[in-house]
This record gives structure tokens, sequence and C-alpha cells, in this order.
């Protein structure tokens, strides 16, 4: 089985993909907030360790990203980061969710969290949600 890539491996159809001259040729200046935001989240989520995005530490980002928006185009006095820029963080991190959930691989600068599983014996049938870490059974549906 060919391994998951996020880009096509047929070199025409990744020439449809156009990263830099479509993405980050047009928003340098708003990237380069975003990326100022998730270095801040790294720092308060993640102290003292590598940039990564631990996933499961907060995980609600449809509802920060009405807050961030009822507060765009202002500064959060707690840490002087852009609303607006913390909501494109958020927006991208929801996008890329359903985007692995849908297939995607999980991306490279990620740390799923890392599923607790009872001391109990676990059937071989269940599997681990790649967005949450919950288990889910063999059609996916997430058990509590």
């Amino acid at each position: 089985m060919a391994p998951i890539t996020t880009l096509p491996v047929d070199s025409k159809e990744r020439k449809d993909i156009p990263l830099c001259t479509g993405v980050l040729d047009y928003f340098p200046a708003a990237l380069a907030e975003v990326a100022r935001v998730s270095k801040a989240g790294n720092d308060k989520h993640n102290p003292g360790e590598p940039l990564h995005w631990a996933r499961g530490k907060s995980m609600d980002h449809a509802d920060c990203i009405l807050r961030h928006l009822a507060e765009r185009g202002t500064i959060d006095p707690s840490d002087g980061l852009s609303h607006s820029a913390k909501l494109a963080w958020r927006a991208l991190a929801l996008l890329q969710e359903e985007l692995e959930a849908q297939g995607a691989p999980l991306s490279r600068g990620s740390r799923a969290p890392t599923p607790i599983v009872d001391l109990v014996t676990v059937p071989d049938d269940f599997e681990f949600c790649r967005v949450c870490g919950m288990r889910v059974d063999a059609n996916g549906n997430h058990i509590t």
C-alpha cells in the first residue's frame, strides 16, 4: 500500500496546488502573524518543548473562531497577539482536522494525543480516532 501524502504524486496534479504562488505570495504578512500565534501557543501549552501542535489540548476550534471573529481587528491584551491571526490559526486547525478525518495524513508538525486505554482487554476491532484519540468502532463511531 502506498503511503498517504498531502500532495498528489503526479507532477501535473501537484502544479494545480500552488502553495507558494497561490498562498504564501498572496498572504506573507498574514501567514507570519499566524506563525507568531503558533509559537505563542506552543510556548503556552508546551513550555520548553520544540514547536509542535499538541492535539487534544485545545480542540474547540469553531467556538474559538467565533470568539476571535467577534474581537477581529483588535489585539488580545493577554498576550499582544491579533485576534484575527488567532482566528486564522483556528480556521486552519479546523480545516486540517477535517481533511485528516477524510484521509489526509496527520500534519508533520502535530503530535496526536496519547490514547488513554483502560486496563481492560480492548477488542481487536477497536481503533483510535486520528483527530481526538478516542476509541472508535469498525464503522468509525466514537465509543464513550
